[in-house]
């Protein structure tokens, strides 16, 4: 996965009250995702539902990702998988990616790769030094154009498919304790 725009030039921070005005000019073709960061991440993070960080490409935004704790719940395959390795839970803790979206004007610049970065690294840092976290979980939003499906994006981070879902998303993992390539 190449990245574009230089990290250097990335820096990011939690939502806030204060940045109203910064979201209410995000755009995304994906409307949901627009209106998530505009209406609801900010009463979210009051709640304590979930964090959303702001990701900026030198003074302007450039994307967003929203992280909340979950489950993942084991299909049959990754029963087998975890019982192999005396690991005999129908659940296991995960990070999970609620949303994620980089700014129409900031699309296929590496942002989003940068945003997954951030993720896992959080994700690493909660299972080595806090408390039990085993995977990084997603519902990837499907799309017709090809272009626009973030399913392959995923899969280039080595994310996994465990269900396709009949309501436009994949759910897709990141086993955070293999020993496996993240990018």
């Amino acid at each position: 996965m190449s990245i574009k725009v230089s990290i250097k030039d990335i820096s990011y921070r939690a939502i806030s009250v204060k940045d109203v005005d910064i979201i209410s000019k995000f755009t995304s073709y994906e409307v949901e995702l627009q209106n998530f960061l505009v209406e609801d991440a900010i009463n979210n993070q009051d709640m304590g539902i979930s964090r959303t960080y702001l990701f900026f490409y030198k003074t302007s935004l450039a994307g967003y990702i929203t992280l909340l704790n979950d489950s993942l719940r084991l299909d049959e395959n990754l029963l087998d998988f975890f019982k192999n390795k005396n690991i005999s839970y129908k659940t296991l803790p995960a990070i999970k990616i609620g949303r994620l979206a980089v700014d129409d004007n900031y699309l296929r610049q590496g942002i989003g790769t940068i945003m997954l970065m951030m993720s896992y690294f959080v994700a690493k840092n909660i299972c080595e030094t806090k408390c039990g976290c085993r995977f990084l979980i997603l519902d990837a939003k499907r799309n017709k154009d090809s272009c626009k499906d973030s399913i392959h994006f995923y899969k280039k981070l080595n994310f996994k498919i465990l269900k396709e879902r009949n309501k436009g998303t994949t759910l897709m993992y990141f086993d955070i304790k293999l020993d496996q390539k993240f990018i």
